[in-house]
């Protein structure tokens, strides 16, 4: 799933303004600026005008910024090293931390998004890329997962 997706489901699952994206994305890394001017080319769908492909580096800051907006800052621990490349497999990982899924939750978001997923499938979703029984999210298994994420946070 492009990036831009993910960004544009996220904001309206939780209803968040131009500078709140901003805001967040500082909250992983205080050094990283967004400028609010950018946030709406992001949000743009690929043929509309104005359009602004959203790099990997800005969504795993907007990611990491969610959990500490969501979960709050370990002040002990230092700030973690932002990923350079972002899978679907991350941004579900990501997500499941943000909101503090357990499998229980994550079998019934998928659930209600009508796509069933099996134990196994799921735990293979969270395996090292390495792993044997590793299994890479595909844009269908993503979609439906922010989807049905919508649906819990927003209500029907």
């Amino acid at each position: 799933m492009i990036n831009n997706d993910v960004l544009r489901s996220i904001r309206y699952m939780l209803d968040l303004s131009d500078g709140k994206i901003a805001e967040i994305c500082a909250l992983a890394d205080p050094a990283f600026v967004v400028d609010k001017a950018d946030v709406p080319g992001w949000l743009r769908k690929e043929n509309e005008e104005g359009f602004v492909a959203c790099d990997d580096r800005t969504l795993a800051h907007f990611l990491d910024g969610l959990i500490v907006q969501m979960r709050g800052r370990d002040e002990s621990q230092p700030l973690r090293p932002v990923e350079k490349r972002i899978t679907n497999n991350l941004v579900l990982k990501k997500l499941r931390v943000a909101f503090e899924l357990k499998d229980v939750d994550m079998h019934a978001i998928f659930e209600s998004a009508g796509f069933p997923v099996s134990k196994p499938e799921l735990s293979a979703l969270f395996r090292q890329p390495d792993h044997k029984n590793f299994r890479a999210c595909g844009d269908q298994l993503l979609r439906n997962f922010l989807k049905g994420l919508t649906l819990r946070v927003r209500g029907a």
